[in-house]
C-alpha cells in the first residue's frame, strides 16, 4: 500500500508543523506519510518537528514551488 499524501501546500509556518503533528497523532506507530509544502521555512521546521517530537524524516525531495517529506511516526 502506497503512503498516504498530505498536501500542505499554502500553508505557512507554524500550520504544516501544527497540521502534521495532529495528522501523525491519529496513525499508527511505523506508520509513514508524504507531507507537501510549500513554506520554505519547512525544511528547517519538518527536521526538527520529527527530531523533537521522535519520528523519522525518512528523505526530503525538492518539488516544483516548495518540498515533500517522507516522514515515519514514532
Amino acid at each position: 500500500m502506497a503512503d498516504e499524501v498530505y498536501d500542505l501546500r499554502g500553508l505557512n509556518c507554524p500550520l504544516p508543523v501544527l497540521k502534521t503533528r495532529k495528522k501523525l497523532q491519529a496513525v499508527a506507530a511505523g506508520s509513514r506519510i508524504w507531507v507537501e509544502t510549500s513554506d520554505p521555512l519547512a525544511v528547517i521546521d519538518m527536521p526538527n518537528f520529527c527530531l523533537t517530537d521522535g519520528h523519522r524524516l525518512i528523505e526530503t525531495i525538492s518539488i516544483a514551488g516548495g518540498h515533500r517529506f517522507h516522514i515515519e511516526r514514532g
